[in-house]
């Protein structure tokens, strides 16, 4: 069973945690996965690992780390696939795959002049 973790980089601020939850639903309405959960890579709750825990336990084989970071750098490029890393060794059985960052969506340049106008 497919599951969508969407994860995000944390915040102080529950205006994260507020703006996470609906984002997640909008999603959940249109993608065919089975599973939606959220996560954070600090500073919030979920952690990633525990969104993983969570999708595995709601019976995900298969994990798509949806990374709502706009660029690359270094949460992007070392310590979101070292959790993940950590969690595949933990679940062998599971395929777990992160998506690029936003920013390197061919759809970016649309979204950014669509909030231009």
């Amino acid at each position: 069973m497919h599951a969508i973790l969407l994860v995000s980089h944390g915040s102080q601020s529950p205006k994260t945690k507020e703006e996470i939850i609906p984002l997640l639903k909008k999603i959940a309405r249109h993608s065919p996965a089975k599973i939606h959960e959220y996560a954070f890579l600090e500073l919030e709750k979920p952690s990633i690992p525990q969104g993983i825990d969570l999708c595995v336990q709601k019976g995900a084989s298969r994990i798509t780390v949806l990374l709502n970071f706009l660029n690359s750098g270094r949460h992007v490029d070392v310590d979101i696939p070292e959790i993940i890393e950590e969690a595949q060794q933990k679940y062998p059985h599971v395929e777990i795959h992160m998506t690029p960052p936003v920013g390197q969506h061919e759809g970016i340049v649309e979204l950014f002049l669509d909030m231009i106008k």
